[in-house]
């Protein structure tokens, strides 16, 4: 019954019905009500129109907090005026916006009702006007009929323009609620995207730097004793992952701060850096390339097979007995990727981890696809991005 209504919107309607009643009630009195053909004024007559005049006016008043009792409001104001046999006064005025507010912010059954009132008001209205006021009087039965056929078209016609201009008020504020919904789910939607994207960045380089620093640990720590040289290469190899993985988080904490823009990601040029730094992990990973690429693919396809051979090759260090197959084929339309790694007896590399989950989300946020699962002793990973036609 009662909609919520800010307190600003609910003073300007009481201000505006207020002044509705106080210019068209003396208008109403003065050339339509008692005492308009020079007979006295009559008091009762007076108070009902004044009396209507406030219900209606009140109805404007609370057409937007309360369309229903607005509407209730507006009728009662109207069988006042018609039992004190008045005809139509300036203060009907206030039955249209009232109408107009039920079509606009009444809900499903008060823009009914409003639609009912609009046909049911118009025909009580040209009832009313031939039969009580006497439009027609002295006519013939058919000059009547006709008379009061015109009058309730013109009534159901302004009665019904009124409940329409609500209505499709109603369909401009749902339309503007829909788009505000869209945005708003469109940019919660972006925010997940982007939450999801530097997570799985997060992971791929800490996980794929972790990975290489812990196995140059182990070797440093087992070679400490027996062949110091190599624990001093094992560990400037350490400290250049750890810089390079801090940088990248550095770069990620900056995207997190502004949004303005990506910074550099990695791209086929820099596989061969990715490569070396699995081999200073003491893994030899066996790479061909058939065919090459026949141009410069796209950036995105660049990032994704970046991305997926760092975490293959980062669960082969942290799974693997240290033999590594890598074959990229890079067709007119598509580029295969395999990752083959022999996985120790004792060892699994189960497939619900978050490295294979980010794995298949890159592949199929290019367009692609990506299996990974154990086969015998070997665990493989294979993928394929469509990649169109390269520059």
């Amino acid at each position: 019954m009662i909609r919520p209504l800010s307190r600003t919107a609910l003073i300007l309607d009481i201000v505006g019905a207020a002044l509705l009643f106080v210019i068209l009630t003396p208008f109403s009195v003065a050339f339509y009500g008692p005492g308009a053909s020079g007979v006295g004024v009559d008091g009762a007559g007076v108070a009902a129109v004044i009396v209507a005049g406030l219900l209606m006016c009140g109805g404007v008043a609370i057409g937007r907090l309360a369309p229903g009792l607005a509407l209730v409001a507006a009728w009662a104001g109207a069988i006042i005026q018609m039992s004190a046999s008045f005809g139509p006064l300036p203060i009907d005025l206030a039955i249209l916006m009232v109408l107009y507010a039920t079509a606009a912010w009444g809900s499903r059954a008060v823009l009914w009702w409003g639609f009912g009132s609009a046909l049911f008001g118009g025909l009580v209205a040209a009832v009313y006007m031939v039969a009580v006021n006497g439009v027609s009087s002295g006519s013939t039965g058919w000059d009547q009929l006709t008379t009061g056929t015109l009058l309730l078209v013109l009534s159901v016609l302004a009665l019904g323009f009124a409940w329409v201009c609500g209505l499709l008020w109603r369909v401009v504020l749902r339309a503007r609620s829909n788009r505000s919904a869209q945005l708003q789910a469109e940019s919660l939607a972006a925010e997940e995207q982007e939450r999801v994207r530097i997570a799985r960045d997060m992971h791929d380089i800490v996980a794929h730097s972790l990975a290489v620093v812990i196995a140059q640990a182990d070797g440093a720590r087992y070679a400490a004793a027996a062949k110091p040289e190599m624990a001093t290469e094992a560990l400037g190899t350490i400290a250049q992952t750890a810089r390079g993985a801090l940088s990248d988080v550095r770069l990620l904490l900056t995207q997190l701060r502004h949004r303005q823009g990506d910074g550099p990601q990695p791209t086929l040029a820099d596989l061969e850096a990715l490569f070396a730094q699995v081999r200073q992990a003491g893994i030899e990973p066996r790479i061909t390339v058939d065919p090459t690429p026949p141009g410069e693919p796209p950036g995105a396809i660049q990032l994704a097979v970046y991305r997926i051979l760092q975490e293959a090759l980062t669960n082969a260090i942290r799974h693997g007995d240290g033999a590594v197959d890598v074959h990229l084929a890079w067709l007119p339309e598509r580029v295969d990727i395999q990752v083959r790694n022999t996985v120790g007896r004792e060892q699994t590399q189960g497939s619900g981890g978050h490295g294979v989950i980010g794995m298949r989300e890159r592949a199929q946020l290019v367009g692609g696809s990506l299996q990974a699962e154990r086969q015998g002793v070997q665990f493989v990973v294979h993928a394929s991005l469509p990649i169109g036609e390269v520059a």
